[in-house]
């Protein structure tokens, strides 16, 4: 732009003009010569004009970070209910479909012994989750072995044994397998050839070097309690020429007979053809390892595996305070009692209600027991702890009622209905059962709605989403009847379905995060909106006042013009 000065004096019948011009910037027009002097900014005026427009889309951001915090805050204690409700499901309830996930439903046996014999060098055993608990005695007369045959001494273990022959050989009341010997091969190539068939013939062979130039042949029954057999079936008899059987086609070095394992069981005298017995007491699996002497026995108590009950309410402990510190760190105050820059949630409904529902399921007495008489309190800082020796004690002593404090349990009015699954969330009803003329049950209802149970076979299954979802039932019966379905919610039962249900996709902390994030898009398209139009508001103001400069700059030369002239009238 251009800063113009003129200036004009006058004596007695003479006039003098003189005028200077100078060139800037092109952001100011300074005029003199009157009274009156202009400068104008225009970056400046549009900025002020646009920034005007802007501070409204200003506001609306603040906004919208208010938000973000506080829907960071809510999936904080999201997530950590959701950790909450995973840590409690193996506590939730004491019957369930799938019982590798239920604590009550763990086993551990505890082996001791009664005479000369040490328990653990006799038996070892495992008991699957599940298995009914109680104590049996157990005395080993013999264990299974497996048959062993070994052949006469050979001179070498590669060089070729000049017989050729085919034999078949298997285990008695097994498969057995042609093998193809030749003349060219030796003994190890005979191993080979036996172990190749070993799959279908249970046998496997193997070397051993007894001395220096000294090797024999071993046969192996991979199965206890079975005999080795073989026939020669074309050329030379192989094992007769290996020394494995004498004349009579009988083995010559037999290093162990086949025999079955035989024992006796809480006094019923049993026989198998393996050490490792699975088939005597559901969900256990004996593995006999010896005999025990005449006048010993092993004594097995099988019981709850109470060291995962306590693991499990550990983890509860751990993930109930890191709740609670999500919560006190929203309910943080400056020191004049004001909320603190990072208590976003500071008095929210919906975070103390979450909280109070925890609180009041913590202190919920159940068959008269309560959280402190399995070793559960809270401390001086009000943080939530277990006092284990406590624990141990009640487990030991009261284990059922620890088990109906903690789970959801269900029960039935008649034995011919048999609880399969209590579910997470244990109804109490009348179960309504209808059997055709066959004594097939067909229907199961409650107060006539049928749709809330599937039936398949004699199983009774809560239909999804519905109240009675995840309970199971099977009916023994043949005739229709009503029995009614009593359950009761132990306390981590309870705040399962709390900490479940508020941090589920439909749950309470998802509805407040899904609003916010739904106004906050709502006030990004208002800034996008305020942006866009200042935007164009800045672009019509700096086509504006380019064209105010151009007009300027025209009256600017107009002026320097009669200037000019006024200047060339003088002189002439």
């Amino acid at each position: 732009m251009t800063s113009v000065s003129s200036a004009t004096s006058s004596t007695t019948g003479t006039a003098t003009t003189s005028s200077t011009a100078s060139s800037s910037s092109g952001t100011s027009v300074t005029t003199s010569g009157t009274s009156t002097t202009t400068s104008v900014d225009w970056d400046s005026l549009i900025a002020s004009a646009v920034n005007a427009k802007l501070a409204a889309a200003t506001t609306i951001s603040t906004k919208i970070t208010a938000n973000e915090a506080k829907i960071a805050a809510y999936q904080t204690l999201q997530t950590n209910l959701s950790t909450l409700s995973s840590g409690l499901s193996s506590l939730a309830t004491a019957v369930v479909n799938s019982l590798a996930t239920n604590v009550f439903a763990t086993r551990a046996a505890t082996l001791s012994s009664t005479g000369d014999v040490s328990a653990s060098s006799a038996l070892s055993m495992s008991v699957k989750n599940g298995a009914a608990t109680g104590d049996h005695t157990l005395t080993i007369s013999q264990i299974a072995t497996a048959h062993k045959v070994m052949s006469a001494t050979q001179s070498s273990a590669t060089d070729a044994l000049g017989t050729s022959g085919t034999i078949s050989l298997g285990l008695a009341g097994g498969s057995s397998a042609a093998i193809s010997i030749t003349s060219s091969m030796s003994l190890q190539d005979v191993v080979d050839a036996v172990n190749a068939q070993s799959a279908t013939t249970n046998v496997e062979a193997s070397i051993v070097q007894v001395s220096s130039g000294s090797y024999r042949m071993v046969l192996t029954a991979t199965q206890d309690a079975a005999d080795i057999q073989y026939s020669s079936t074309s050329g030379d008899d192989v094992l007769n020429k290996l020394g494995f059987t004498d004349s009579s086609g009988s083995f010559a070095n037999v290093l162990q007979t086949s025999q079955p394992a035989e024992f006796t069981l809480d006094g019923i005298a049993m026989t198998r053809d393996t050490n490792d017995i699975s088939d005597v007491l559901t969900g256990v699996t004996f593995n006999l390892l010896q005999a025990t002497p005449s006048g010993s026995a092993i004594n097995i108590s099988i019981g709850t595996d109470t060291s995962q009950i306590t693991s499990a309410l550990q983890t509860f402990v751990t993930n109930y305070n890191a709740y609670r510190d999500a919560v006190i760190a929203q309910q943080a105050t400056n020191s004049d009692g004001t909320a603190s820059d990072g208590a976003v949630l500071f008095g929210d409904s919906t975070m103390r209600d979450i909280t109070s529902r925890l609180e009041a399921a913590l202190n919920t007495t159940v068959g008269g027991l309560s959280m402190s008489a399995i070793g559960l309190s809270f401390n001086e800082k009000n943080e939530l702890e277990l006092d284990t020796s406590t624990l141990s004690s009640i487990l030991s002593t009261n284990l059922s009622g620890v088990t109906k404090l903690l789970s959801a349990q269900t029960t039935t009015s008649s034995s011919q209905l048999s609880v399969v699954n209590t579910g997470t969330s244990p109804q109490s009803f009348t179960l309504d059962l209808a059997v055709d003329s066959s004594g097939n049950l067909t229907g199961a209802s409650v107060n006539g709605d049928a749709s809330l149970f599937t039936v398949s076979g004699t199983t009774i299954i809560g239909a999804s989403g519905t109240a009675y979802a995840g309970m199971a039932f099977t009916y023994s019966g043949t005739t229709s009847q009503s029995i009614s379905v009593t359950s009761t919610t132990g306390i981590a039962s309870q705040i399962y379905q709390i900490a479940n249900s508020t941090s589920s996709t439909s749950g309470s902390l998802q509805t407040m995060i899904s609003g916010l994030q739904s106004r906050d898009s709502d006030l990004q398209q208002k800034v996008d909106d305020i942006t866009a139009a200042a935007a164009t508001y800045k672009s019509q103001l700096q086509t504006q006042y380019a064209n105010y400069q151009a007009a300027i700059a025209s009256a600017d030369n107009t002026l320097t013009y009669l200037k000019a002239l006024l200047n060339a009238s003088s002189s002439n």
